[in-house]
């Protein structure tokens, strides 16, 4: 019986040829588009559904039903010793908290992590933990090693408009209409599992320079000496991620910058056009 089974949802920007490569398993996370139910990588492509949603389509995310999760938990637990589940952060979802909760009727088999990451922060938890399975520690273990450098991650992104966070009662319907009216395109911050705003700047090159700033900043103090992973990310057109990366490495000369979509279950909320720069320690095994 092999000893742990890693499972994330698609919420980690990982692919499922991607997690497949990993060993890992992956849960597609529910939306709902023009009022249909989709899942992420399984019946929506990303050209499908940023059409949809350029034509008006609503679009609302939900969490995986239950019976999705201890079906898979119950398949791997066939062959493994233990299942170690890391889904998005509990401050952004519910997806958290239900595991939690189902996980009770494991006797301890089914671990549960919440560190606080979401997209590509928590894809690097799954490659921590992957890492760490390998080097041979139990599931509990690896979540106390991932839960005890939560913060230790930093998300920087900005949205083109704010209109799909406030339909999804993530900002106020006054800040995005102020928004609207001064031109302004927001940058948002993703640290602790929380969303918060950062700065309120005018013009591409702008928050494209704030991003790249804040995350300079980050590494110079925040994460000075410390070995970790940096990320691009973005949503929509494939361009403007590859023009994205560009930038991104062209700032950050001496580091490897790897590039990743942002998954549908953020696009659903932040739209076409978004761009990201982030950063997570890496844990030595």
């Amino acid at each position: 019986m092999a000893p742990i089974a890693i499972v994330t949802d698609t919420n980690s920007s990982l692919t499922p040829e991607e997690a497949a490569a990993l060993g890992a398993y992956l849960v597609p996370m529910p939306f709902t588009l023009g009022g249909r139910a989709r899942l992420e990588g399984v019946d929506c492509t990303q050209e499908e559904f940023f059409a949809q949603l350029a034509a008006g389509a609503e679009v609302s995310t939900s969490q995986p039903a239950p019976g999705t999760l201890t079906e898979l938990w119950d398949r791997l637990l066939a062959d493994h010793e233990e299942v170690l589940f890391l889904p998005m952060s509990s401050a952004l979802s519910a997806t958290c908290a239900t595991a939690q909760m189902l996980a009770r009727d494991y006797g301890g088999r089914v671990v549960v992590v919440d560190d606080h990451r979401i997209s590509v922060t928590l894809r690097q938890s799954v490659e921590d933990a992957c890492a760490l399975a390998r080097a041979g520690l139990g599931a509990a273990a690896i979540r106390d090693r991932l839960e005890a450098v939560q913060d230790r991650a930093s998300i920087y992104l900005a949205v083109e408009s704010l209109e799909l966070l406030r339909r999804s009662g993530r900002i106020t319907a006054a800040a995005a209409a102020m928004a609207s009216v001064l031109s302004v395109r927001p940058v948002l911050k993703i640290e602790g599992g929380k969303l918060d705003a950062f700065k309120k700047v005018r013009g591409q090159a702008r928050r494209e320079a704030a991003l790249l700033d804040a995350m300079d900043r980050d590494l110079r103090e925040k994460f000075a000496g410390r070995p970790v992973a940096l990320y691009a990310a973005w949503s929509g057109d494939e361009a403007l991620g590859q023009r994205w990366h560009g930038t991104v490495q062209a700032r950050f000369p001496d580091r490897a910058v790897r590039l990743a979509r942002l998954p549908l279950s953020i696009c659903c909320h932040v739209g076409a056009g978004a761009l990201a720069v982030a950063c997570a320690e890496i844990l030595a095994p």
